[in-house]
Parts: C-alpha cells; sequence; structure tokens
C-alpha cells in the first residue's frame, strides 16, 4: 500500500492526523453504534417499555431536536481545545446511554437519549474541526471519508454486538456494552490527542455561512429526513412482516453495516476526485431506486433487503461526500459551518423520527419510502443549484 493510499504513512499529512487518526474514529464507531442502537430495535425496546412503536418515536424526535443547539456548539468548539470537545462528547454520551439503559418509562429514555444526542454533538463538532484544522480541503474527503467508516462501523460491528447481547440477555445489556467502550475509548482519547489548537492564517475571511453555503445546510436537511424515514421503521417493518427477531436484526444490521463501509471508503477514494457536489448529487439519487425496491419488497424479503441496502449505499455515500463540504463554509471557523450543517441535519431526523412512524403504523412502508424519494430527489436539486453558484 503507497503513502497516499495508506494515510499513517502519509508524509503530506499533519503527524498529529496519523498519530490519532485510527484512535478518533474508534471512538467514532463506539460513539456512533450507541447512537444507531434504537433504530433496529425499536419495537423491542417500545415492548419493553409498555409503549407503541410511534411513542418511542417521538422521544426519539425530541432528542433530535437538540441537534438544534450544533450552531452554538460548534462556536464553542471553534473557541475551545478539540481534545476537550471530544472527550465532553464521548462523556456525555455514555451518561445518556446509560440513563436510556436504566429508563422505567419512555419519558426517562427520552431523556437519555436527548442528553446522549446533545453531548455527541460535542464529538462530532470537534473531530469535523480537528480534521478542518490538519487537512487541506482538497485532501479533506479522504480524511473525512475514513473517519466515517465509524458510521457503518458502528452498524455492521458496535449495533451487530450490542444486539447479539440484546437477543441473549435484553436491549438494557446492549446499551451497557456501549457504554463500556465508549468510556474506555474516551480515556484515550483525552491522552492521546493534542490539546492546543494551530494557529490559523491571518487575513482569511470566515466565521459565518454565507450565501450560497445555506443551500448546503438545507440539502442536509432534506438529506436526512430521506434517510431517518428509513432508519426508524425498517426495524419494525421488518419484524412485523417477516417476522425478524433480535437476533436476525442484528444479522441484517450487519450485513447493512457492510454496505455503509463500502459507501464510506468509496467515498474516501471518490468524492475529492470526482467533485463533492457531483458526489452527494450522485449519492441522493440513488436513494430513490432503493426507495422503489422497499416497496416492491413488501413481500419478498430478499428484495426488501435489497432496497434497503440501496437506500443506505445512496446515502452513506451522499453524506460522507458533504462533511467535508460543511467544514468548509466558513473556512476559519469549521465548527461553526459544521454545527449548522449538523443542526439541520437533526431537525430533518426529529421531524422524519414523528411522521414516518406514524405514517408506517397508518399504512405501512409505503409512506415513509415515499417521503425518503422525494427528500433525496430535494437533496440533489439544492446541491446541483449550490454547484452552479459557485464563481468561475
Amino acid at each position: 500500500m503507497s503513502a497516499t493510499a495508506n494515510p499513517l504513512r502519509d508524509p503530506s499529512l499533519a503527524p498529529e492526523v496519523r498519530r490519532n487518526l485510527v484512535v478518533v474514529t474508534l471512538a467514532r464507531l463506539a460513539a456512533n453504534a450507541c447512537y444507531r442502537f434504537s433504530g433496529p430495535f425499536l419495537a423491542i425496546i417500545a415492548t419493553g417499555l409498555d409503549a407503541t412503536i410511534s411513542q418511542v418515536g417521538v422521544a426519539i424526535a425530541v432528542s433530535e431536536l437538540t441537534g438544534l443547539a450544533s450552531p452554538a456548539i460548534g462556536r464553542l468548539v471553534d473557541r475551545a481545545s478539540h481534545r476537550a470537545s471530544m472527550t465532553i462528547g464521548l462523556a456525555g454520551t455514555a451518561v445518556g446511554c446509560t440513563i436510556a439503559a436504566a429508563a422505567p418509562s419512555t419519558a426517562w429514555f427520552a431523556l437519555g437519549v436527548t442528553v446522549m444526542v446533545l453531548t455527541r454533538q460535542s464529538f462530532d463538532i470537534g473531530l469535523g474541526a480537528w480534521i478542518a484544522a490538519h487537512v487541506p480541503y482538497q485532501q479533506r474527503g479522504r480524511i473525512v471519508g475514513l473517519t466515517e467508516t465509524s458510521w457503518a462501523l458502528g452498524l455492521l460491528v458496535g449495533v451487530s454486538l450490542m444486539g447479539a447481547l440484546t437477543a441473549a440477555v435484553g436491549w438494557r445489556a446492549g446499551f451497557g456494552l456501549g457504554v463500556a467502550a465508549v468510556v474506555i475509548l474516551g480515556t484515550v482519547v483525552a491522552a492521546r490527542v493534542d490539546a492546543e489548537r494551530p494557529v490559523r492564517p491571518a487575513g482569511r475571511a470566515g466565521g459565518a455561512v454565507r450565501g450560497r453555503g445555506w443551500l448546503v445546510v438545507a440539502a442536509m436537511f432534506v438529506l436526512m429526513v430521506s434517510a431517518q424515514s428509513l432508519f426508524v421503521t425498517f426495524g419494525p417493518w421488518f419484524e412485523d412482516r417477516f417476522g425478524f427477531d433480535a437476533a436476525l436484526l442484528s444479522a441484517l444490521g450487519f450485513a447493512l453495516g457492510a454496505v455503509e463501509l463500502v459507501a464510506s471508503t468509496t467515498s474516501a477514494r471518490r468524492t475529492d476526485r470526482w467533485g463533492k457536489e457531483r458526489s452527494v448529487a450522485l449519492g441522493s439519487l440513488l436513494i430513490v431506486p432503493g426507495a422503489l425496491l422497499v416497496v416492491a419488497g413488501d413481500s419478498a424479503v430478499a428484495v426488501a433487503v435489497a432496497g434497503t441496502a440501496v437506500w443506505l449505499l445512496g446515502f452513506e455515500f451522499a453524506v460522507v461526500s458533504m462533511l467535508p463540504m460543511a467544514t468548509h463554509l466558513a473556512p476559519e471557523s469549521p465548527g461553526t459551518g459544521l454545527g449548522w450543517v449538523l443542526g439541520a441535519g437533526a431537525l430533518g431526523r426529529a421531524l422524519a423520527a414523528v411522521l414516518a412512524t406514524s405514517a408506517y403504523e397508518r399504512g405501512g412502508v409505503v409512506g415513509p419510502a415515499v417521503l425518503g424519494a422525494a427528500c433525496a430527489v430535494a437533496c440533489a436539486g439544492l446541491i446541483a443549484a449550490h454547484a452552479a453558484r459557485q464563481p468561475r
């Protein structure tokens, strides 16, 4: 493997990145596993809390609304050390998951996932700002793509292990495993990541999202509505329609995580070369045939799995390709730009958690699929408009 293919040996990258890329990616894997655990096991958690799927969906929606604090968190991250931002985020994730695991009711579960989602933003924005501080924009797609493998691996490895423990013991134990991983890796991040923030060159504009940058913010909103429409319904759908239990849902999560990993690694290799806007648009449009296959697969499990895989493949490629753009919306304040984009995404997820679960309970998977496809097309249109407005 050449130096350019392996960033850990690439002399053009900052030593801080080469030294800690694996550590921060593993920490994000653990945090993502905790965050993604609820989706596939929504029906099981609802049963354990003596609640309906839509009631737990509302609890998740409430937690996602904390993402509206992302712009403020981004501004704080731009003033703090990256190590502090990441460590605080991981500590809060562990606290929130602990509350969720011990929750006696839906209200307590909502509190736990809310704490988790709110504080996890500090880690995500701190990580994005850390990358922006050390990696030039022209190379950023590769490094963001590599760290974003943690999203796929969070499902492929993390949720699969938590699901296996859920099948053997229960969903509370699954959350407990996630807490242990976050605590261990948070300790490692606190010990290794540089506490100092690099000095940025003076005289460059930055500090706020302006003009066409808001098109990227809007694109993330609709992209996350599209993705969440699937995330909060595919577990209940496979359980209700095809009789999947916790063990089968874990196996499905493993398979879908492998699909997302392909998307993340492909983005790491191709996004900088193809162009970030083009990559986002291509990924978004791939969601549409995935949604059509989901509808067609309502009576055939193989088609259902294929449609879900295509949907997730398109989403993952699109969102990983968009994140480098987010860190560049306010070049000298990467946390601020990323905060606005993540905040818009959180609002989209909150909206979809309510709309998609309600639509699923009323009429099955068709409503969430239509919502997801429509928002995917909207995302591609917004990104095309952003690209068209760039100075030539």
